[in-house]
């Protein structure tokens, strides 16, 4: 969608700056994404939506506002929300803009490590931190309020068991949304009866998560900070962050050993880590159909085959 008209004089009110450029940015497939050029010969970035939409960019902004606080100054860069309201009959977000490097290469691996370790201090620093109004600090999963996956709602709440918390509020929506729409996968209810006993045995800390951690949310800056963006956070397992990072092309090696040597993994994170990845194919299949839908029975099929032996610990 164009900017909104009154974009100019919106930013003007807000921020007090002079908009004299602005262009599309690609890779947001739910808001349209531009940089914005200034007066003053800086830029910031903005998503704007229909109105209707203000709710998504307010709990994008609170992600990144609670991760800022989590991140401290040591980093991962995280983006500042400038502004969130509605422009004539779109809704808005601005955030400080990013110089994003493309690509991978050799000369980036110091700064892939250092960007998993600053993930591994930013989930502990989470512990003893309350990141927004309403948050719980490191003593139950979930967050204070509702966001999304994707395009895709994703119910938090709050609830001290961490194995119930990621059956019922994450794997069971999904499942659920797949068989209401005429695609029910076999042997459902059986993974969820599972998935419970495989995760009592493991009694995680309830880190802030970033939650969406695909590569496509993490970039290296033309300064060699390592940042992170466009979040669903919530209090869960920090497991669920490092699963996702190896789902969908991945992130580079150095990243995990970055991450490992700040704050290991315990035993049996390889068998949760495709367990936590289960909700992403799902959220997949329930977004896009297609090839999704074989890749979540074939998980859901392995998980079932594999999980004997978690049971017996």
């Amino acid at each position: 969608m164009p900017p909104p008209d009154p974009f100019a004089p919106w930013l003007a009110e807000r921020l007090g700056v002079e908009l004299v450029g602005c262009a599309p940015v690609g890779g947001g497939c739910i808001h349209s994404a531009w940089r914005l050029d200034l007066a003053d010969g800086s830029r910031l970035f903005a998503k704007t939506n229909g109105a209707a939409s203000l709710p998504l960019l307010e709990a994008e902004a609170e992600g990144l506002q609670a991760l800022a606080v989590a991140a401290g100054e040591a980093g991962p860069l995280v983006p500042v929300p400038l502004a969130c309201g509605v422009a004539g009959a779109s809704s808005v977000l601005v955030l400080s803009w990013l110089e994003l490097e493309g690509g991978r290469s050799a000369a980036q691996v110091p700064q892939w490590h250092r960007l998993g370790a600053a993930l591994a201090a930013l989930h502990r620093r989470s512990l003893t931190r309350c990141c927004v109004a309403g948050d719980r600090g490191g003593s139950s999963f979930g967050w204070p309020r509702d966001n999304v996956i994707g395009a895709f709602p994703q119910g938090n709440g709050w609830d001290d068991d961490w194995g119930r918390f990621f059956v019922e509020r994450r794997l069971v929506p999904q499942l659920e949304h797949l068989a209401f729409s005429g695609t029910p996968l076999a042997q459902a209810q059986s993974l969820l009866e599972r998935a419970g006993q495989w995760l009592d045995n493991h009694q995680p800390d309830p880190c802030l998560v970033h939650g969406d951690l695909w590569n496509g949310n993490a970039a290296i800056t033309a300064g060699g900070q390592g940042a992170i963006f466009d979040p669903a956070v919530y209090r869960g397992d920090r497991e669920v962050d490092l699963a996702m990072a190896r789902l969908f092309g991945g992130f580079p090696d150095p990243f995990f050993d970055g991450y490992e040597a700040e704050w290991p993994l315990p035993s049996g994170h390889r068998f949760r880590r495709d367990l936590y990845n289960l909700y992403h194919l799902l959220n997949h299949a329930n977004l896009f159909g297609g090839s999704y839908l074989g890749q979540c029975q074939a998980r859901m099929n392995e998980l079932l085959s594999r999980g004997t032996d978690q049971e017996r610990g």
